[in-house]
């Protein structure tokens, strides 16, 4: 067995093992998919720096089953909008397992933009999910249900801007640590921090994009 088709053996396996305990269910389509996706961020890795360097079983839990928690917070025929998608995380793996759902993928990088579009392509999502090359904060306001961040630069600094740029009563999904929660409790804004399995200090953020409203008046 050459040494890619080990990798490709234990991601698979990782998944299958380790999907229960993050309450996820996939089917065998799901995983040959997410496998193909696996497979071309192991080619295109070295040259972009897509991830951290990790092991494959790391990739299958860290990156996409932790991606894979978002899937019981989107609604039937969602529209989401990726900010700083990169590697492609979390939005194609829902992709692959969600075929209801339609997305666009804010990328500020070319060439990793490049890399979201061969993923769409060899995972087949390519007609759920369109790719936009630039920063959100200079992009028009994506016409979206949900927008979600795994990887953004600077991400507690730029949280503000995040939550001016999502439409009126759209969620926020987020993953994040203590900072980010901090920010979100500073806005003023509702949400929930559910803890991630296997992790002491990162939580996935569901958050309403705008303030409650103040009763009385």
């Amino acid at each position: 067995m050459t040494a890619e088709a080990s990798q490709l053996a234990e991601f698979r396996r990782t998944l299958h093992t380790h999907a229960d305990s993050y309450a996820i269910e996939l089917k065998q389509n799901d995983i040959t998919r997410l496998s193909d996706y696996y497979e071309l961020l192991l080619t295109w890795n070295p040259r972009l720096h897509l991830v951290a360097p990790c092991s494959p079983a790391q990739f299958a839990t860290r990156h996409v089953l932790e991606s894979l928690l978002l899937l019981p917070y989107l609604k039937l025929n969602s529209r989401v909008a990726d900010i700083g998608s990169g590697a492609g995380l979390p939005i194609i793996p829902v992709l692959i397992t969600r075929a209801d759902l339609q997305a666009v993928l804010v990328e500020s990088s070319p060439k990793k933009s490049v890399f979201l579009s061969e993923a769409l392509r060899i995972t087949a999502t390519s007609q759920q999910g369109r790719v936009i090359t630039a920063r959100f904060e200079t992009s028009p306001t994506a016409a979206v249900d949900y927008v979600t961040c795994r990887a953004l630069d600077r991400f507690s600094e730029m949280f503000s801007r995040l939550v001016q740029w999502s439409p009126k009563k759209s969620k926020l999904l987020l993953f994040g640590g203590e900072e980010l929660q901090n920010q979100i409790k500073l806005a003023g804004l509702q949400f929930v921090a559910l803890k991630i399995p296997q992790s002491e200090r990162r939580w996935l953020f569901v958050i309403e994009s705008e303030p409650p409203a103040v009763a009385g008046g």
